[in-house]
């Protein structure tokens, strides 16, 4: 019923601004709507990513949001961090560190967050 949809990602922020500074300054997404003060949506891809303001911005533990980014993980990596993103480090099994990046085998994926501590990736893919 739903595998041939199209699926949008939400993400809880406190502030709209600085939700807007982050999404589309530092990751450079586009705005392709917006309600007032309580939502804007973004385009990455052929996928959506809807940014709305709660008061739960922040309180989610998990990955919300995961970029595939191909054979350039390392690249992208760099250019985040010189747009003064800061990578998170977890210690998982049968994941090693190569700077910022956990490798398993051929996988690479690397973790950040965002202004209000929404867990976000990149994957090689």
């Amino acid at each position: 019923m739903l595998g041939n949809r199209e699926a949008a990602a939400n993400l809880a922020v406190k502030d709209l601004a600085t939700a807007r500074k982050f999404y589309e300054g530092t990751l450079g997404l586009k705005q392709v709507a917006a309600e007032g003060q309580e939502l804007i949506v973004y385009k990455s891809g052929h996928s959506r990513l809807n940014v709305y303001r709660s008061s739960f911005a922040g309180t989610n533990k998990a990955t919300a949001v995961t970029w595939v980014v191909g054979d350039d993980v390392e690249g992208v990596v760099r250019e985040l961090k010189a747009k003064g993103v800061t990578f998170e480090h977890y210690d998982m099994p049968n994941m090693t560190h190569k700077g910022d990046v956990h490798v398993a085998g051929d996988m690479k994926v690397a973790w950040f967050k965002d202004p209000d501590g929404n867990i976000l990736n990149i994957v090689n893919g």
